[in-house]
């Protein structure tokens, strides 16, 4: 039986968390691997609407142990007051169905207070962030001044650490206008947060490895998508981690002979969030119709997605750079009724025409997209569980968009309700 790998290969907010949910039912063990709090992965069982940011979607499942790796950066609040939403749904999520590693980083307050000066600062500029402080806790990761989970266990290392963190967070504060932040208030704020999040804390690439010698089937669970890859995506407008299949290995503490089969969740169509390049964007009616018919508002920060056709050249440059070795395609139904569908299969750029979303910022704002024209279809396809439910050019317009890619449609998924999905390829299997 092989491990699975779910990420995005738009730009997020493909629907990976039904698709992650529907094949833990399959998994023993659930691993988010990257990413913080600015993720945003709704689930739809039995119709309550589960909304988790921090949490694997796997802990929504009873029986199945989830674990928080160390390339993702955890603010500990945020993570409790999830758990209590959670539990208010009936799900309890106690250290013996949720581990996290404790090397993972912490988000403090003044991250999300640095963020959100930036953004303030840059105007017109601003990357579009989510202002959680992902991308300043992944900062100080970097330049190793962070805090760790397992920091909070020691109070004489934790006062050390925060005072060669706020030495240099409270020099960027006064740049901003922010007033300094006390060390002694927050070693007290964490000291009071240590023993409701320590108990968590685990060496989780040992648990890693031991479900792998068990025999555990493991599902490696990704945030945002390849176009928002710190090296491979639309660059600066991107999040600050590495979102491709790779960062699976690396962020829970495992090697790459673990991950056996990669599945690229894809919208029938495409959004993005926030600011940056969107060549397929439709600024416009046909726009609007899939925002509302998708319901395109993001899970975290309920701000409105920008919405174009779907993007052959960006979907198959995250095929090869992930790796992907099958997609879920997601949100078909969204087109239903739509007389005409388009699919970018080129770009334009000075009269040339490209396979690939150049890397430089310039040349991906003026590219121009290259179309090809499908007939669309009036019959509803919500809730298709087998190829026979589809209208005949429904089904051409997937195995088209197969042929763009170049990966296989193993899984179909045609409603927010976990069941209604159409599969093709077991990814467990291989």
């Amino acid at each position: 039986m092989a491990n699975v790998v779910v990420v995005g290969a738009q730009w997020g907010d493909e629907g990976k968390g039904k698709i992650v949910d529907w094949l833990s039912k399959r998994a023993d063990v659930v691993v988010r691997f990257q990413g913080g709090h600015n993720a945003g992965h709704t689930l739809v069982i039995d119709g309550v609407t589960y909304k988790l940011s921090l949490l694997p979607s796997g802990i929504v499942r009873p029986g199945k142990l989830s674990m928080i790796g160390n390339g993702v950066v955890l603010d500990p609040w945020a993570l409790l007051a999830e758990i209590g939403r959670l539990e208010k749904l009936g799900v309890k999520v106690s250290p013996e169905r949720l581990r996290i590693a404790e090397n993972t980083v912490l988000i403090l307050p003044l991250h999300g207070e640095l963020d959100a000066a930036r953004e303030a600062a840059a105007g017109a500029g601003m990357i579009g962030t989510t202002k959680r402080g992902i991308g300043p806790a992944y900062e100080d990761k970097a330049a190793r001044r962070a805090l760790r989970l397992i920091d909070l266990a020691d109070a004489q290392t934790l006062a050390s650490r925060i005072e060669g963190l706020l030495a240099h967070h409270n020099i960027l504060r006064a740049a901003y206008g922010l007033e300094p932040v006390s060390a002694e208030d927050l070693q007290a704020q964490l000291l009071e947060l240590a023993p409701k999040v320590l108990p968590f804390a685990a060496p989780l690439w040992q648990e890693v490895d031991r479900a792998r010698r068990a025999g555990h089937k493991i599902l490696f669970e990704g945030a945002q998508g390849a176009m928002l890859d710190i090296d491979h995506g639309t660059y600066p407008f991107v999040t600050s981690s590495n979102t491709v299949a790779g960062q699976a290995a690396a962020g829970s503490g495992t090697g790459p002979d673990a991950l056996n089969f990669v599945l690229g969740i894809t919208k029938a169509y495409t959004t993005r969030v926030g600011e940056g390049p969107f060549p397929t964007e439709q600024d416009n009616a046909i726009g609007k119709k899939l925002g509302t018919r998708g319901h395109e508002f993001g899970t975290v920060t309920g701000r409105q997605r920008r919405c174009g056709w779907f993007d052959a050249v960006m979907v198959r440059q995250a095929i090869i750079t992930g790796g992907i070795s099958g997609i879920a395609l997601t949100k078909l139904d969204v087109l239903d009724g739509m007389a005409e569908l388009k699919v970018c299969v080129a770009y334009k750029l000075d009269g040339k025409r490209l396979r690939r979303l150049p890397a430089g910022l310039a040349d991906q704002a003026r590219v121009e997209p290259v179309y090809e024209t499908f007939e669309g279809w009036e019959r509803s396809t919500r809730g298709a569980r087998s190829w026979a439910d589809l209208p005949a050019t429904a089904v051409k317009y997937v195995r088209r968009l197969e042929e763009l890619i170049g990966a296989p449609v193993a899984l179909l998924s045609t409603s927010p309700e976990r069941e209604d999905v159409i599969l093709m390829r077991d990814p467990f299997k291989g």
